[in-house]
């Protein structure tokens, strides 16, 4: 990849004229059968974007309580958008059709207009859950009978597609935009692509100016992006398997409490008894095995490409000692 990165062709990506920037945007949009795309330095630049484009300020955005989007964007809604969230409780990170029905104001101007709906897949505190294509389909009619616009937060997307199979294209039928991340377990080192119609990137191209995310010779880092999605995507199934192996080890100690359901790569559970999350992940660190405490009682650990059969046999060999 690194080497991909060297040797590319660069030019100026806000004049619209670097070659591996254009190559990367038109690869994914033509992957997701989209119109068009917009590279952005993070997910949460293309998130924030998507928010901008779809809504008005004084609009409100029903998503997933755990969602990205709202925990994790340092209120980007409501300081960029001017929005506000209506939080669903759901299972493990996703929602349901029937949750999103309930969740629509009526025409009532005491209330603020229902304009968006997020998802997450998968689901960074959901445990790496994924939706079903069928679910998520089940949301879209609810969406298009309520003139209301769906967003993809796929920070994860391509491990559920790994995972659950289904095509992207499948997907870009479905969303009105997808946020695809390329620094997940795709290990490309920066940068989220932003897809969908025409006029809509052109709105997310000034949108992403105004931001701030407008850079140069951005040809380096899509570079690393074209290489990750040539090479990277059959792989995640070996993270998957990897969390799954973890797991197992891990369940086999009594200071281990509930575990969420292991569907990819992210792993979720509680600590009890002998250790509290922080000094578990103090113990871990000890042998330079980096996991993070997410609560006082819960640690999340994520599998990607760095992490290889050798170390997953030593964290299992140091998890028996434990």
């Amino acid at each position: 990849m690194l080497n991909f990165m060297f040797n590319t062709l660069v030019g100026d990506d806000v004049f619209h004229e670097d070659p591996a920037t254009n190559k990367l945007e038109n690869m994914l949009a033509d992957m997701f059968g989209m119109d068009a795309a917009v590279f952005c330095p993070s997910g949460t630049m293309t998130n924030q974007i998507a928010i901008k484009c779809h809504t008005q300020p004084g609009d409100e955005v029903i998503c997933e309580t755990l969602s990205h989007v709202y925990i994790y964007e340092g209120g980007g809604i409501a300081f960029n958008s001017g929005c506000q969230v209506k939080t669903l409780v759901g299972d493990r990170g996703r929602i349901t059709d029937l949750q999103v029905m309930e969740a629509i104001n009526s025409n009532d101007i005491h209330k603020a207009q229902t304009r968006l709906v997020c998802l997450e897949n998968t689901s960074n505190r959901g445990g790496g859950s994924c939706y079903e294509l069928n679910e998520i389909q089940k949301i879209k009619e609810v969406c298009l009978k309520n003139n209301l616009k769906l967003h993809l937060d796929g920070a994860r997307l391509f491990n559920a597609l790994v995972e659950r199979g289904g095509k992207p294209k499948e997907y870009g039928e479905i969303f009105d935009s997808i946020s695809i991340c390329l620094s997940k377990g795709l290990g490309a080192p920066v940068g989220s692509v932003l897809l969908g119609k025409k006029e809509f990137i052109q709105k997310a191209r000034r949108i992403r100016k105004v931001f701030g995310g407008g850079m140069r010779q951005t040809g380096y880092l899509a570079a690393a992006g074209i290489f990750a999605i040539e090479h990277n995507i059959d792989r995640l199934a070996e993270d998957h398997l990897h969390a799954k192996k973890i797991a197992d080890a891990l369940l086999k100690k009594d200071f281990i409490g509930k575990m969420m359901p292991v569907e990819t790569n992210i792993l979720i559970f509680e600590v009890k008894d002998s250790y509290t999350a922080k000094s578990l992940a103090e113990a871990f660190e000890k042998h330079n095995i980096h996991v993070m405490a997410i609560s006082s009682t819960q640690i999340r650990m994520v599998f990607h490409l760095g992490v290889n059969e050798e170390m997953v046999k030593e964290t299992i060999r140091v998890i028996g000692t434990l």
